[in-house]
Order: C-alpha cells, then structure tokens, then sequence
C-alpha cells in the first residue's frame, strides 16, 4: 500500500490519502473489517431495510461518533475502515449487489487484482493426446473412408483427423476480462461514494483507480 503526504483537514486533523483499491485493502486486510449486509427483505427484525451505511448516515447526521472495534477480538477496528466497508454492503444491484460487494470485499482482503489473464492468447490444440514409447502424439478420429486406386487396385482406407480446440478458449478470456470490469465499475460506484459522503475523517480517498483497461 502506497501512502502519500498526509494532508491537512480544515480541523487540521492529518489524512492519509489512498486511492480507493488501497483504502479497500487497508480497511478489509489491515483494519480485518466485516462486511455487514443488509438483512433479506423478508426477514422482519428490527432496522429492517436498513444497512450499516444508513446507520452511519444518521448517525453521522446526529453528531454521533462511529463505533469501531467490535469485530475485532481484543483489537480495533479504525471508524473509517467500517465506513468502507459499509459502502461496499450498500452496493446497488446493477453493479452486482451482494455477490459483487463480497467479491470487493474478499480480493481487498487477500490483496488481489481480478485475474484478466494478462499475456494469454487462445492456442488451437488438439482435444487430447497419448503417449507411448514414440513420444506424445496427437490423438486421431476417423471420420469417414475413401476409395484409392494404388498399383490398379482399389482400396477402401480411412480418413483420419486431429480434432483440435482453443485454448483458452477465447470466451475464457472475454469472460475474465468482463469481470475485471465489473470490478473496475464497482470500485469507481465506492470511490464516489466515499468521496460524496464526506464521513471518513483520517483517510481521503483520491481519484487514483487502477487501470480501465489493462490489457489494452
């Protein structure tokens, strides 16, 4: 994680300023934050259809100071880490909802990047292959007969061939890099959000973003 110069606010509290994948690692990996979703909506239970983000809103709105530390077992957890990760729970449905903020959640605790399978080009291979005491050879099917006419006589011989794939197949490669930007569009959704909300008080959140593109 890459900090930059600390910055002042007008209260003249520090803030370390991060760009928002490095905000998410050090509140998931670092700070252990939990992800708290939203109850299901047909549970009946009190704060029903209300979020952590909401809780933080008014309590925000009330002057009141963000409770930290309860997930961690004799540690703490930093009020602005349970910011973060109460943005990432309110993510909306048509960015992916609860399935995408646990994948948000679950790559920033591990400090990963959504594999795009940089540098893979789809290879045609055959479908499978044998050994034997020759070497590794390409496995053939017969796929139909022929008749051939060899020194006046005729024959009836088999057509053999290799069938062949692609490797990855090229719907693999599309298909990780659609993810990819998944996760871009919902990172750049937690960005704003944390920026529009106002509520971390020693983190600020930069317009630093990974790479839209990367295998461009």
């Amino acid at each position: 994680m890459t900090l930059q110069r600390p910055l002042l606010t007008r209260t003249g509290r520090k803030q370390r300023a991060l760009g928002v994948q490095a905000a998410l690692e050090w509140a998931f990996r670092v700070e252990k934050a939990q992800l708290e979703l939203p109850s299901p909506k047909d549970v009946s239970d009190e704060g029903f259809g209300f979020g952590l983000e909401y809780v933080l809103l008014q309590r925000a709105a009330l002057g009141c100071k963000v409770d930290g530390g309860q997930h961690k077992m004799g540690g703490y957890t930093h009020p602005d880490a349970e910011v973060i990760a109460a943005t990432v729970a309110g993510m909306p449905d048509s960015l992916g909802g609860i399935r995408m903020a646990i994948r948000v959640a679950e790559l920033a605790r591990a400090g990963l990047t959504p594999d795009w399978l940089p540098g893979v080009v789809p290879r045609c291979v055959p479908v499978e292959t044998k050994r034997n005491q020759h070497g590794e050879r390409a496995t053939t099917v017969v796929v139909g007969t022929e008749r051939v006419l060899t020194r006046g006589k005729w024959y009836t011989v088999e057509v053999q061939a290799c069938p062949v794939t692609w490797r990855p197949h090229p719907e693999q490669i599309a298909s990780a890099r659609r993810g990819y930007d998944d996760w871009w569009q919902a990172l750049d959704w937690v960005r704003d959000g944390l920026v529009s909300a106002g509520l971390l008080r020693e983190v600020e959140v930069t317009a630093a973003m990974p790479k839209v593109r990367p295998w461009c």
